[in-house]
Order: structure tokens, then sequence, then C-alpha cells
């Protein structure tokens, strides 16, 4: 038993560690797909977007956005996606903190003090790309190269 729950919470760790791709959220969503124009239909399958697509049409070429932020412009409704990545940094050198309800490192449940000499790594978020939507539709996007 303890054989097969050590499979499954392996085999299970590996799937969450995939990146999803144009063409799983196709699968996943066929009907959103279907919905497209042949055109969007062939951006959408190479994971690229172009101006006029609309949301599903983004979020099937790149996946859901990191980050939402509605507003408008000249009385038009507009929404920006946002696609973040993480960058590892190395740090080096002493590091403190008393552990409160996250502690050092975020981990729920830490208590007590927290101190030591040596290497650690921090994870800093950094936008990747940007989608610019106005009536629904993609207006602009930029990503980086």
């Amino acid at each position: 038993m303890k054989t097969i729950l050590t499979a499954l919470s392996t085999a299970l760790l590996l799937v969450s560690c995939v990146p999803s791709t144009p063409q799983a959220r196709i699968q996943r969503e066929p009907e959103k797909f279907a919905a497209l124009s042949k055109n969007h239909q062939s951006l959408v399958q190479q994971g690229q977007i172009s101006r006029g697509m609309s949301p599903n049409a983004v979020y099937l070429a790149w996946g859901g956005p990191s980050r939402v932020f509605q507003g408008s412009k000249n009385g038009n409704a507009t929404e920006r996606w946002d696609y973040a990545g993480s960058q590892p940094v190395y740090l080096t050198g002493f590091y403190g903190s008393y552990g409160g309800p996250y502690g050092h490192h975020g981990h729920y449940g830490y208590s007590g003090l927290g101190f030591g000499w040596g290497p650690d790594v921090a994870y800093i978020p950094y936008r990747i790309a940007s989608v610019w939507f106005l009536n629904s539709r993609v207006d602009s996007w930029e990503r980086v190269k």
C-alpha cells in the first residue's frame, strides 16, 4: 500500500509540473476553439496571438493570465492581461527572522526563531507578457524576447 501511495504521489507531482500547451488547452476546451475563425484557430495552434482576437483565443494560445487589470479608454472598456515568470536570485550570507505565522520562507505553521548562514534562493517575479483588450478584442500585445 505504501508503494502505491508513493508512486501515485510521484505521478501527481510530475503531472502538476508539466506546462500547459495550446494543444492541451484546445483538447480541454474544444467548444472555445471551434468558435474561432479559421485564421485565429491556426494562430492559436502555433501559440500566437494577433490584433482582433477574443479573450478565449488568447487564453487558448497563451493560457490564463497571472493578473487582470480593468479600465476605460475613451469611454470604451479595456482589460490588460499580464503574464508573469520568476527568476531565481541566489543569496549568500546571514539571514534571520522571528517565525510568526509564516516564518522565514513563508511556510505555514513555522514558529520560533530562524537564523542561519549560507546560501538561499529567492524567486523574483517579473512580467513576461501583456495583452491589452479594447471592447473584448486584442488591441495590442507585447512579450519579452
